[in-house]
């Protein structure tokens, strides 16, 4: 199973522009699948996550709002991969 990291977002939000930003420079160094998602116009996504974009989530589990912080996300992704490395041998 690849581990899956989606960005919730909005068009013309600095903020989510700097998630993608941070999570794509992890992506260099770990690999997952990404998704960016934008919940605009999405009523049931404005009112899960609208006061709070960007929303970074690991295979459907909210990891961070607002900011991402780039080490935290690689611990948690290379923890999270490491996991799934032992169950699979």
């Amino acid at each position: 199973m690849n581990t899956k990291v989606v960005i919730y977002s909005r068009t013309n939000c600095h903020l989510c522009e700097v998630a993608e930003k941070n999570v794509r420079e992890v992506l260099v160094e770990i690999s997952f699948d990404l998704e960016i998602i934008y919940i605009d116009g999405d009523q049931e996504l404005q009112r899960l996550y609208g006061e709070e974009v960007p929303v970074i989530t690991i295979n459907g589990d909210v990891h961070d709002y607002y900011k991402v912080d780039k080490q935290r996300l690689t611990q948690a992704l290379r923890a999270l991969i490491g996991q799934l490395d032992r169950k699979s041998t």
